[in-house]
């Protein structure tokens, strides 16, 4: 019923105010208000006057964009969903995560509701038709004040607008700037609003967070700001990737997937940017019985692939899977000979680093940041040198020598991202902002 009374209002209220010019936005904007100080009368913990007092106390109330989290599998969803749980062990921190809405249940589920986390979602006209986007960018701000949010933090290079008056603290985390750097591999109109909502976020945050010294590099260079107001949190990763899979977990992938006995493989979204027809090309030098194994998202990407391996006759020689769930994945990893990321440009490269912790070597390729993920034992080629990619491929499978050496030298170098490490720093940020 309460979906059908604020599209009844919303409808009233836009014919009543067509003929007088408002537009969309701002007449969210008034039912937004005159629901919020409906539902929040003066006096109330959540009143929706902007002054409302907050009572400061030892925990901090600490909202987090949660877009990601419940839409994306890997990537910013990944780095959200492991930051979110790894923030729940620290005393002191009660966690607000923000959402359009529920999403997909698979992903919401991976992060643990307790007394101390809680998914919050858009309220009265904000859960209807455009009210989503402009609860997104600007009317979350109400919302966070009511809540008692302290510190907000945007995960995916992005602010609402708003906050530093509503007097909320703000922290952002810029993964890249791969839309500045490769514009090619986007459309004009993203590039335009991804860079918009770029420069508003490093000029709105209190602290700019980047996942690499070389994110950090391109901020600073592209958003024309000094280094000082930029921290390098290197990215967590997930817990699932340091514990052993059970010789069950592996059998029952191994024939869900009709995985070989040995394989090269590689995970990300199956894009240009990220390259992997290198590794697919790079069969033609290798062995018969090197296979390679593809996990990923497809996009039109893929059409240049499956071209390429009819012509080369590598049909047989390569496996693809699309929408693998996430608990198989460490089990499809510790069953690889070796890991291959060929990308062109990354901000970071986490698949890098989840592949050395289930005990794999690395070929990855040169030109951005992948050498401070994988550390100086992994191998690095140029992202056109086919040839170059399969030797170094060579250099790493079964029997090569020196492998396990590089194998645990590589993971040694990755202690420095363990899950604790980035939520500690995390939590250190607020409180000092406060």
């Amino acid at each position: 019923m309460e979906g059908y009374f604020y599209t009844f209002l919303y409808m009233r209220a836009h014919a009543r105010t067509k003929s007088k010019n408002i537009s969309l936005p701002q007449l969210f904007e008034l039912l937004s208000y005159i629901e919020f100080m409906f539902f929040y009368p003066v006096g109330t913990e959540n009143s929706g006057f902007l002054c409302t007092f907050v009572p400061m106390n030892q925990t901090l109330t600490i909202g987090l964009d949660a877009k990601r989290i419940v839409r994306n599998g890997t990537g910013l969803g990944s780095y959200g969903r492991t930051l979110a749980n790894d923030l729940a062990q620290i005393n002191g921190l009660d966690l607000r995560l923000y959402a359009v809405d529920k999403g997909r249940d698979d992903l919401r589920n991976q992060v643990s509701e307790g007394d101390n986390l809680h998914f919050c979602y858009p309220r009265g006209f904000y859960k209807i038709g455009p009210g989503k986007a402009l609860w997104r960018s600007k009317g979350i701000v109400r919302q966070l004040k009511a809540d008692g949010v302290e510190v907000f933090h945007g995960l995916s290079g992005e602010l609402p607008q708003g906050l530093g008056k509503a007097g909320i603290r703000s922290v952002v985390t810029i993964h890249d700037l791969i839309f500045m750097r490769h514009p090619e591999y986007y459309k004009k109109v993203d590039v335009s609003i991804y860079t918009h909502k770029f420069r508003q976020a490093i000029r709105d945050a209190d602290c700019i967070v980047a996942i690499s010294e070389c994110t950090k590099r391109d901020i600073c260079e592209l958003g024309g700001i000094s280094g000082d107001r930029v921290e390098v949190v290197y990215q967590s990763c997930a817990t699932r990737f340091a514990a052993e899979p059970l010789p069950q977990k592996m059998w029952q992938v191994r024939s869900h997937y009709g995985l070989p006995d040995s394989y090269v493989l590689n995970v990300g979204s199956i894009e240009e940017r990220k390259n992997v027809l290198l590794a697919v090309k790079a069969l033609r030098y290798l062995s018969e019985d090197v296979m390679l194994v593809i996990v990923g998202r497809r996009t039109p990407y893929m059409k240049q692939i499956e071209r390429y391996m009819v012509e080369w006759g590598l049909s047989d020689r390569v496996i693809i899977l699309h929408d693998v769930p996430d608990d198989d994945l460490p089990a499809i990893y510790r069953m690889a000979n070796a890991f291959v990321y060929p990308s062109r440009y990354e901000g970071f490269g986490i698949p890098i680093i989840e592949a050395i912790r289930m005990g794999l070597p690395v070929v990855a390729c040169t030109g951005s940041c992948l050498e401070e993920a994988g550390g100086p034992d992994s191998i690095y080629v140029d992202p056109d040198d086919d040839e170059g990619m399969a030797h170094a491929i060579s250099q790493v499978l079964f029997g090569a020598e020196g492998r396990q050496q590089r194998i645990e030298r590589s993971q040694t170098y990755v202690q420095r991202f363990e899950n604790t490490g980035a939520a500690q720093k995390f939590a250190d940020i607020y409180r000092s902002l406060l």
